[in-house]
């Protein structure tokens, strides 16, 4: 378990009625939000609460820092806490950070491919208007994620930071951009070279065969690659800050003319991770496809601007003829001057309403055309269809557990399966399907049900196994996981066979009642009731039930249902 909190670095930015829509926003999808839980507000309802929440900043008006405190709470790999227990991290973790008695939204999101809990909590105290700041949280927060992991039973995580913050943002980037940062590029290639360095000459040099270039800044050091990116060289390491180098080689010397006109042996480029030739083709198409999508939006803003000119021009000499007209006409001055107020009242909100209007389209044109991220256009990409990229995706995705739930096969894994409905593709590569209340999870290797296990998810599930890795499969996790499936399976009678040889014998004995035994209801088109997924199956017995004779006359049926009533 990891918890982070998400700062807002520009203050005006920030708002708690806007992170509550963003985090309560479907965004189309089934599998997105979860829970919605309000905590200290009056209101059941997330309107009102926000309402009550933004009243209570305002009687605050000393502070001027951010008011509002962003924290998510992500889990391990098959970790699916129940909602009771999903409160209490919650609470133990806002009371660990101080934040008892103060107002928080908490939204759980099912749409990544680990379970991650949102938390919007107002740092300014209901009762005393005064605002909170943790100290250190992230030092809190790594001793409250140790505490709850030992009290709830979840897997350890690393939580404390091996990383500088430079490092961590760049890491970040990288993950969830998924281009590589120009900090992550030169500890990969040219780090090791940097600290072989034995003058400022040689560092300098070292730095232009790569194109970077090595210069004073305020009280430090930068490290400038051609295309304008910067980062601070102590973040490099910190061997590499300004006291260090100068402790090594002395006063600071800038580049020579020899060392700055080296012709570079390689630079840095943003390009994606790990580029492969089939990588590299879809990374084209991007840069095609956002670089059309900037010329689009640029023409289509074209368009609405000089519309809103000619429809403002058009306004403007429609009153101009009427203010000829009028100082043509006789009347008293007086008169005069109210009709020229009205007529330049009239022109104001005429070119308000044009105004209103153009940026109304400026915003749908924003929205129309938006420019994508190298992993979020590949995630839109494989939600159409494209396998390459989703095997670009799920190319970086990490090791999973073996001890999880899920169905997997040792024979070779067929393309995705066509005929379900798609409701996102994550990061990693997982493609969540929707059925009914639950969702199937296919990433790739393996298939996963989440979001409760009802048994039409389950025979989705095995018949998209059956489809994807062949008659053999192989199931995994938890006993209860692996009896949900055997029953799904003996149920549905489908084609398979499961490897674990107890599963396969469970399976033929509850199947085979159902297969050597006539069910004569089947012959009248009515199907027996499924069992639910904890109901312990047993033989299949049933019953001939004599179907009523259609020869029997009306008149003789409803003679006898009348003795019966008397």
């Amino acid at each position: 378990m990891i918890a982070k909190h998400i700062p807002m670095h520009i203050v005006k930015k920030s708002g708690f009625a806007s992170l509550v829509r963003y985090l309560t926003d479907t965004q189309g999808k089934q599998e997105r939000t979860g829970d919605v839980r309000l905590t200290n507000c009056i209101s059941d309802d997330v309107e009102l609460a926000m309402l009550e929440v933004l009243n209570t900043q305002a009687m605050n008006t000393r502070s001027l820092a951010d008011k509002t405190y962003h924290l998510i709470v992500s889990f391990r790999d098959g970790e699916e806490p129940d909602a009771s227990t999903l409160a209490s991290i919650e609470e133990r973790i806002c009371d660990t950070l101080g934040f008892i008695g103060h107002q928080r939204v908490s939204v759980v999101h099912h749409d990544t491919d680990n379970r991650h809990l949102h938390i919007a909590i107002n740092k300014i105290h209901p009762a005393r208007y005064t605002i909170h700041e943790p100290f250190h949280a992230y030092r809190t927060l790594a001793r409250a994620c140790g505490t709850i992991e030992d009290e709830f039973g979840l897997r350890k995580d690393n939580h404390m930071p091996r990383k500088v913050g430079a490092e961590n943002r760049a890491t970040d980037m990288e993950h969830h951009v998924g281009i590589e940062s120009l900090l992550g590029w030169i500890q990969r290639g040219c780090k090791a070279q940097m600290q072989q360095a034995q003058s400022w000459e040689q560092l300098h040099a070292v730095l232009s065969t790569n194109g970077l270039h090595l210069h004073p800044r305020a009280n430090g050091l930068v490290i400038t690659a051609q295309d304008g990116t910067t980062i601070k060289a102590s973040s490099v390491g910190r061997d590499f800050s300004k006291p260090k180098l100068e402790q090594r080689f002395g006063p600071f010397q800038s580049a020579l003319e020899k060392e700055a006109t080296l012709k570079p042996q390689r630079r840095y480029e943003k390009k994606p991770l790990g580029l492969r030739p089939d990588t590299a083709k879809l990374y084209a198409q991007y840069r095609a496809a956002q670089a059309q999508v900037a010329t689009t939006r640029a023409r289509e803003r074209e368009r609405v601007r000089a519309r809103k000119e000619q429809r403002i021009e058009a306004a403007m000499r429609h009153v101009r003829l009427k203010r000829a007209a009028l100082k043509l006409a006789q009347m008293p001055r007086n008169a005069k001057k109210m009709m020229y107020r009205a007529l330049a009242s009239v022109l104001r909100d005429e070119i308000s309403e044009i105004k209103r209007e153009s940026k109304q389209e400026y915003i749908s044109i924003s929205q129309k055309c938006r420019r994508r991220q190298w992993s979020d256009w590949l995630r839109h990409q494989a939600g159409t269809g494209n396998a390459d990229a989703l095997a670009a995706l799920r190319r970086h995705k990490p090791t999973r557990d073996v001890d999880r739930d899920g169905i997997s096969g040792a024979a070779q894994c067929h393309p995705p399966v066509s005929g379900h409905r798609r409701d996102s593709v994550t990061k990693q590569g997982t493609i969540i399907y929707r059925v009914g209340a639950s969702a199937v999870r296919d990433e790739g290797d393996s298939l996963r049900v989440s979001r409760g296990a009802e048994l039409e998810a389950m025979h989705v599930a095995l018949r998209m196994a059956h489809e994807r890795f062949g008659k053999r499969i192989t199931v995994t996790g938890s006993e209860g996981f692996k009896e949900q499936m055997v029953i799904a399976a003996a149920v549905a009678n489908l084609p398979i066979v499961f490897g674990d040889p107890v599963l396969e014998q469970r399976r033929l004995k509850l199947a085979k009642p159902a297969t050597t035994r006539e069910n004569p209801i089947h012959n009248h088109g009515t199907r027996p009731p499924a069992p639910r997924a904890n109901e312990e199956v047993g033989p299949i017995n049933t019953r001939h039930i004599r179907a009523p004779n259609p020869s029997v006359p009306q008149k003789r049926k409803s003679a006898i249902d009348g003795r019966s009533r008397r």
